[in-house]
């Protein structure tokens, strides 16, 4: 799985209403994973956790997260609405 991009998603269905920022496409292990979301969390000032080997990130803060995983190397795309 996985053509190397990784991809922010932002969502509110099933959320009461309040969007979040689904990341999908980082092929690590589940600890370089809590590593990573942990950062992105501290970077953004907002909870998150890890669901099914996607991080969710609360808040609209795909700019803030496509910067941040663009400086650490990865190739990042804004997908859905």
């Amino acid at each position: 799985m996985g053509d190397g991009i990784v991809r922010i998603q932002r969502q509110s269905k099933g959320r009461a209403g309040k969007p979040v920022c689904i990341i999908t496409g980082l092929n690590l292990e589940t600890a370089e994973l809590k590593k990573i979301a942990k950062q992105l969390k501290a970077k953004c000032g907002v909870g998150g956790t890890i669901e099914q080997g996607n991080i969710v990130i609360q808040g609209d803060n795909r700019d803030t997260i496509k910067s941040e995983l663009e400086s650490r190397g990865f190739t990042v795309k804004l997908a859905g609405g």
